[in-house]
């Protein structure tokens, strides 16, 4: 993104990869044209709250005409980055771990775990769905031979600080943190906290008190 699109809040940001997708299916059944309200019922956000995000980026659709399918999807593409390959780093092989690896995000070509990193010995120096498998103590080397600033972390909550240590000096610029550990890092990483825990409490909560 450029920095005039850097501006646009970070609620509509999260939702450009929800519209990417679906564009790409409407795109592959050879759907020519969408409406706001298509668009809507599709990925469940309000029309509204679509045409708004839409007119952060100009012009991007014709009232009564609807979207053009392939220019959305053309210029989502290359406001997400997706015309170029991003290596991922995975730390943290246990069960979630091992589920990312055999799923590699299969369905998204430019999205890759390309090296994962534990402390088990039985699995250092093994590989899992192809990607190679080191010790921990080999994340700054390996993540800069590599020239990886993505990382996902999944390690138990006491490993996430010193583990995000060595990926800061690795030069990792973002972490998607699936521990309930709050990182201090430096303000020029970018950190996602996905704590599955809290989001299940969230959802309980919300089947109870709204309709």
């Amino acid at each position: 993104m450029n920095q005039d699109q850097l501006k646009i809040p970070h609620a509509t940001a999260k939702r450009l990869p929800l519209y990417y997708r679906f564009l790409k299916n409407l795109s592959s059944s050879g759907k020519q044209r969408v409406s706001s309200a298509e668009l809507s019922e599709a990925v469940k956000v309000d029309s509204a709250t679509i045409r708004r995000d839409f007119s952060y980026f100009g012009a991007l659709g014709k009232k009564g005409y609807g979207y053009n399918v392939n220019y959305l999807l053309s210029f989502f593409r290359k406001t997400l980055n997706q015309d170029e390959t991003t290596t991922v780093a995975l730390i943290g092989v246990g069960n979630l771990g091992t589920a990312f690896l055999h799923y590699n995000f299969t369905k998204n070509n430019n999205t890759k775990i390309e090296v994962a990193f534990d402390v088990d010995e039985s699995k250092i120096g093994t590989e899992i769905a192809g990607v190679p498998i080191y010790h921990t103590n080999d994340i700054e080397s390996e993540l800069e031979k590599r020239g990886i600033d993505v990382a996902i972390l999944t390690v138990p909550v006491g490993a996430a600080q010193p583990i995000a240590d060595q990926l800061e000096r690795a030069g990792v610029k973002g972490i998607l943190n699936f521990t309930p550990a709050r990182l201090t890092l430096s303000s020029e990483i970018r950190v996602h906290h996905i704590d599955l825990a809290v989001e299940l409490q969230s959802l309980v909560y919300f089947m109870k008190n709204y309709s």
